[in-house]
């Protein structure tokens, strides 16, 4: 069996390198090493509150040197997605300086009024106001389409083809059922 070089390293930041504020045992060791040799490395997070400075300055805090540029969040994967999607696009946010930041830099400009995308990130404060008017936006875009749009050709096609559809079995299972009878011996 080979054994193959790892180049780079992909690795989780809550729970692998950190416990909230504490660092795991070995991984400021790992981290330190891994710079030494100038193996590229990224740390990931699932959360979109924190700008990659913020959780630098916290890995920091706990004993952990990683620079900004060697750290990837939901929210930096999200403007990214949304960038693709649609450059310099408008979007209503609810999330923190994390997710607003991470979309600005990529162009986006913050609505409430007709946005392209609606973006729930995480929060310390959700707000029923701001989720029904995400609820709001979201439901007006879906209705947004005229009475001729294919989605609704398709429902009324699926509606008739049930309609139709009862009676086609009905007949069938009659046409089965004197089949039957009639090669069925009777009792008396």
């Amino acid at each position: 069996m080979t054994r193959r070089t790892i180049d780079s390293w992909l690795m989780d930041m809550d729970g692998v390198l950190v416990r909230e504020e504490t660092v795991i045992p070995g991984a400021d060791r790992f981290v330190a090493r891994l710079r030494e040799l100038g193996r590229p490395f990224l740390v990931l997070t699932n959360n979109s509150i924190y700008t990659r400075r913020d959780l630098a300055a916290r890995l920091r805090l706990s004993g952990l040197e990683v620079p900004e540029e060697a750290i990837w969040t939901s929210a930096l994967a999200t403007s990214r997605f949304l960038e693709d999607q649609r450059p310099n696009g408008t979007a209503y946010v609810i999330g923190e300086a994390g997710l607003t930041t991470a979309l600005h830099e990529a162009g986006y400009t913050l609505t409430e009024r007709d946005p392209d995308y609606v973006v729930l990130g995480e929060t310390r404060t959700y707000s029923f106001e701001r989720i029904t008017q995400a609820i709001r936006l979201v439901a007006r875009a879906g209705h947004a389409s005229s009475p001729r749009t294919p989605t609704r050709r398709a429902r009324r096609r699926t509606a008739r083809c049930r309609r139709r559809a009862p009676s086609r079995r009905s007949s069938a299972v009659r046409r089965a059922s004197r089949r039957t009878s009639s090669a069925s011996p009777t009792r008396s």
